[in-house]
């Protein structure tokens, strides 16, 4: 099947744009459970640090609810600004437990996926109101996951509930005869035993949860050889456009080169291997530059455009090699070349005199 044909091609792993592409829709490795086990554990460092004074604090504010409504009379004007002002002590009271919720979701979901705002997962899309697709994904591999994982939480969760209170069975009874401060520090310690235990267990399970997401995103990711060539088509353009533009530019270059040799001073050849042609003009240039040079072919052109414009060619096959080497087209001879190009510049120059 075409489908099923097309998933199989798909073996490589994504490129650098799919994945920006990817992170720019939404679609990244993030857990929830790691979320839960930040936020459970965040909460419950704080309710430890918090729990010394919070019987206190949460007795004054009863305290000054009840004097408030003793002392003012109840009506239908004065209900709804005791009630606003017990929501206001209630948010008080509550508040560092919000501010905690809030800073070790957001501390979370930046560690899985870092910074990132992204409008593409909330955008209305008619495929998420298709029915065909709902059931899909109802029983995609993805919700099977999340069936498992919520099952196998509830399940940790409920027997390590179960051996707590099983382990403190022996005090229940006794509680009857002890008082209400003492009765909440004993469910207060019982909780926290079962948090903690929950917590780590949560955290053993986030960490597994988010190689899977790192897993499943990769495998989603994936790409077929032909994507990839695709891919760099858009990207870097077609190859074989861009080594038809690189031919183009080489030609013209040669063109540019054969239309310089003419005005060379002196040809420096290998004497077949290599040809580097040289000019010099005192009053325009700084040093002798190189304004041809070829390998091959190439070096028996620039030779044959020489001899049939009569510009000396010259056989030195140290300075020809360390010329081709080291100068490209229209660069300027090395300081350590002066001494050697200048003796060939001087042996043409007499040349020419003689010829006068």
């Amino acid at each position: 099947m075409p489908g099923n044909r097309d998933d199989q091609e798909r073996t490589e792993r994504a490129t650098p744009r799919k994945r920006e592409e990817a992170r720019k829709k939404g679609q990244v490795a993030r857990s929830r459970e790691v979320v839960s086990a930040a936020v459970l554990s965040a909460c419950l460092i704080c309710l430890y640090f918090q729990s010394s004074g919070a019987m206190e604090r949460m007795m004054n504010m009863m305290r000054s609810s009840f004097r408030r409504s003793i002392a003012v009379t109840l009506s239908t004007d004065t209900v709804p600004a005791l009630f606003a002002q017990t929501v206001l002590d209630m948010l008080i009271l509550l508040g560092p437990l919000f501010l905690t919720v809030v800073l070790a979701g957001l501390a979370s979901n930046t560690f899985q996926v870092g910074f990132q705002i992204t409008a593409e997962s909330v955008t209305p899309k008619l495929s998420k109101i298709n029915p065909l697709e709902g059931f899909k994904r109802l029983f995609s591999l993805q919700s099977v996951m999340e069936l498992v994982k919520s099952v196998m939480k509830l399940a940790i969760v409920g027997f390590v509930a179960y051996l707590a209170v099983r382990s403190e069975l022996p005090h229940l009874i006794p509680l009857m005869d002890r008082s209400v401060p003492e009765i909440l520090v004993f469910m207060g310690r019982v909780s926290f035993r079962i948090l903690g235990t929950t917590c780590i267990i949560l955290a053993f399970l986030a960490v597994l949860d988010y190689a899977y997401q790192r897993w499943e995103l990769e495998r989603t990711l994936r790409m077929s050889r032909q994507e990839i060539k695709d891919e760099t088509k858009e990207t870097e353009g077609d190859p074989l456009i861009k080594s038809r533009i690189r031919r183009i530019q080489q030609e013209m270059a040669r063109k540019r080169m054969m239309a310089a040799v003419p005005k060379a001073d002196v040809v420096i050849t290998n004497p077949t291997h290599l040809a580097v042609a040289i000019r010099y003009d005192p009053e325009r240039m700084a040093a002798p530059t190189v304004v041809a040079k070829g390998r091959g072919f190439l070096a028996a052109t620039i030779r044959q455009v020489a001899e049939r414009h009569r510009v000396p060619v010259v056989e030195n096959k140290p300075v020809a090699q360390v010329l081709y080497k080291m100068v490209e087209v229209s660069g300027i001879i090395p300081e350590n070349l002066y001494r050697a190009v200048a003796e060939i510049l001087a042996f043409v120059y007499r040349l020419r005199e003689n010829a006068s």
